[in-house]
């Protein structure tokens, strides 16, 4: 079992006394359990590790990511100095330092000219740019419990799109409202109504705030390769904003501010560099804690002490796969539509790992197939009524089969497994194999009506979030 991070205070969160609480006591508790849930993660070191690699990545990648993204607004008369608005709120807890840092990076992008690196220049510096979203998906991947990458050229299609027409839509949304707030409809209206002056000041002052949830919340939703709830997104943003506000005043306060000594007493002129870098570290580290805080949002099953991996046994497996093929069966012959492996996760109330995990075991065995739908949906690959039980058992028993080590010595067989192998299969094959997936699903549809009629709602809900 994992060792969770307090005992003492895992038994009180999870204690079987807490479905006698009031309702108000009961969410105080659900957000307790968020905390613990992403406190424990974030100490196990995986997510630390990985903010520290994108940190390496993008002083690699942040100048031609930049260049990339920014060169689409010279065609529409924009010039590299207008990010200095955005890399300064990005780095106002730097101070004057951030200042500095914001020139140097907005002249690297000004030495980039694209049009005379050649064919095999811009591809590199596409590859270079594209590589630093690429692993961010990783990562978001990894938090999300995901196996499965974006391909290839999705990741261009999708990737390219958000730096080519991403920044344009900012810096058209930063001027809309500029203008809007600005204009004389507006301004006439302020002096009659003194309440609307007090509501554009309150405007202004929050519109950095608002802009950095609504980044975070993008990223929460378009990064990971699944689909994510704007619930679970959006207070994902609002957490990591405040966390990156919260903590970008105490970077500036404790850290920056001690000019005389610390860091700059021991760096002394590399201190630049390694503030910048420390601040890039936390900055990916709030990102990666609000993807977690996503995740646990959309997936409350996995709000536990221990355990989160989502591993499960032979049995569970076994089990869940004869529930997918099941359920597969049941709306291929009642032509609905089929589920994707997230209405699985929601059908069955199982981490999303097991149910990824049975249908790599059955598509690799020829029994369901993908269709082209992002994310693709799972549909019968064999005839049902002659695919058998005990085909679905053996394909989920032989996932991740290898050979044995080939050795010059024969092996010498351990007396008496080779029986009881053989007296197992046999058992399987006696109890299964004259049963179809057919006759289990139909049967098991008549048999259990009353029972499936309180599951209605859960797949008239996965039919309208398809």
């Amino acid at each position: 079992m994992d060792k969770t991070l307090n005992k003492f205070v895992a038994d009180y969160l999870w204690s079987d006394k807490v479905v006698h609480y009031s309702p108000w006591r009961q969410k105080l508790i659900d957000v307790l359990r968020l905390g613990y849930v992403v406190l424990d993660d974030l100490t196990k070191g995986e997510l630390t590790l990985r903010a520290m690699s994108l940190v390496y990545t993008t002083l690699l990648s942040l100048v031609p990511m930049m260049a990339v993204s920014f060169s689409v607004l010279k065609a529409f008369g924009m010039h590299n100095k207008q990010l200095e608005p955005i890399m300064l709120q990005f780095l106002a807890p730097m101070g004057a330092q951030g200042v500095e840092i914001t020139d140097k990076i907005i002249g690297f992008i000004d030495n980039v000219k694209i049009g005379v690196l050649g064919t095999f220049g811009v591809a590199l510096l596409f590859y270079t740019a594209i590589s630093l979203i690429q692993k961010i998906e990783a990562t978001f991947n990894y938090i999300w419990r995901l196996d499965q990458h974006r391909s290839i050229g999705r990741r261009f299609a999708d990737y390219g799109s958000v730096m080519l027409i991403g920044p344009l839509l900012v810096f058209s949304a930063i001027g809309l409202s500029a203008s809007v707030l600005g204009g004389g409809f507006v301004q006439t209206i302020s002096t009659h109504l003194p309440f609307v002056q007090h509501l554009i000041a309150f405007a202004t002052e929050a519109g950095p705030y608002l802009m950095i949830i609504a980044a975070f919340t993008f990223f929460y939703m378009f990064i990971p390769n699944t689909r994510v709830t704007f619930r679970a997104g959006a207070v994902a943003g609002v957490v990591s904003g405040v966390l990156f506000q919260s903590l970008g005043w105490g970077f500036g306060s404790v850290v920056v501010s001690a000019s005389g000594s610390g860091t700059y007493a021991i760096y002394s002129g590399f201190a630049i560099l390694i503030l910048f870098m420390m601040w890039m570290y936390i900055s990916w580290l709030i990102l990666l804690v609000g993807s977690s805080v996503a995740f646990y949002v959309q997936h409350p099953e996995y709000i536990a002490p221990t355990r989160r991996s989502g591993d499960l046994s032979i049995h569970q497996c076994e089990t869940l796969a004869l529930q997918v093929m099941a359920i597969i069966a049941q709306r291929h012959y009642q032509a609905r539509k089929p589920f994707s492996a997230s209405d699985f996760v929601y059908r069955l109330r199982v981490q999303i790992q097991g149910v990824t995990r049975v249908l790599r075991a059955l598509k690799q065995a020829g029994l369901v197939t993908e269709n082209h739908e992002d994310p693709p949906r799972y549909l019968p690959n064999a005839p049902l009524e002659r695919t058998s039980l005990k085909t679905v058992i053996d394909a989920v028993r032989s996932d991740g089969t290898v050979p044995m080590i080939a050795l010059r010595v024969p092996r010498k067989p351990v007396q008496g497994v080779a029986e009881v192998t053989a007296a197992i299969d046999a058992a399987l094959d006696a109890a299964l194999a004259s049963t179809t997936v057919r006759d289990m699903a139909l049967g098991s549809e008549q048999a259990d009506t009353a029972a499936q009629q309180g599951v209605v709602s859960v797949d008239k809900k996965a039919d309208t979030d398809s």
